[in-house]
């Protein structure tokens, strides 16, 4: 499964773990991706989504349906 959140589109990013004696290898820092149960107020049902703690954030502010609407409007 890819860890990509639904909502924000927050990825793994990557880049280089640096040691106290400043040797360099490669990491990922992984998004803080959690299974969650959102109410769909217009569908009138819950639905199970992986969103980072950013995007249960978001759902929680603005609601799901605006949400989703300002994801779809920000990759466009």
């Amino acid at each position: 499964m890819a860890k990509v959140c639904l909502v924000t589109g927050k990825r793994p990013m990557s880049g280089n773990k640096r040691s106290h004696a400043n040797n360099k290898s490669r990491r990922r820092w992984e998004p803080n991706l959690q299974w969650k149960r959102v109410w769909v107020a217009s569908e009138k049902r819950f639905i199970r989504m992986r969103i980072s703690m950013a995007g249960l954030r978001n759902i929680t502010k603005l609601g799901y349906d605006a949400a989703m609407l300002k994801s779809k409007a920000k990759a466009a």
